[in-house]
């Protein structure tokens, strides 16, 4: 699956589907009132691992952990301009995710979407890797269950949590 349009997602009412959590929930952002972010990732590394073969030669891939830092550092500001809830997203397992989220003590969960389910019905940006699929990286801002700004590509990790609180600001 390539999509390299995602002004599509614009306006887009998400599916009714439940994603496992790293705090063992089950999540339908569908359902979930108010503002929530959702920045998609490609994938965090095992800690005792080196990253997938030619991953510093796939463009954006690198990154994952720095954009989650920068969620968890900036989680009170987002929480201030208008965020009821802050996800990660990618398609790994959960006890994969788990790892990272304890390790990185991040104060949100991240969502799994392992069986590629929220992905294919979005149609959301994908690419492969080391045998896997994985999503590229872009976040949305869905409020009450209907996408209302992406931001994709996302080139400078480290900076998106910046962005997103620039554009809550501005749209309060």
């Amino acid at each position: 699956m390539i999509v390299t349009d995602t002004k599509s997602l614009l306006g887009m009412k998400l599916p009714a589907l439940k994603l496992r959590t790293t705090n063992a929930e089950m999540i339908d952002l569908s359902a979930l009132q108010g503002r929530t972010v959702v920045y998609a990732y490609p994938r965090t590394s095992p800690p005792n691992e080196g990253p997938i073969e030619g991953w510093d030669l796939i463009p954006g891939a690198r990154g994952c952990t720095p954009q989650s830092c920068a969620f968890r550092d900036h989680f009170g500001e987002l929480k201030a301009v208008g965020a009821q809830a802050v996800f990660g997203l990618s398609t790994q397992s959960t006890a994969f995710q788990a790892e990272a989220a304890d390790r990185l003590h991040l104060p949100f969960a991240l969502l799994s979407d392992e069986k590629l389910e929220l992905t294919k019905a979005m149609e959301l940006p994908t690419f492969e890797a080391g045998g896997m699929v994985l999503l590229k990286r872009l976040t949305m801002i869905i409020k009450d269950g209907v996408v209302e700004h992406v931001m994709y590509p996302v080139s400078d990790p480290e900076q998106n949590a910046e962005g997103v609180i620039a554009y809550l600001k501005q749209s309060q």
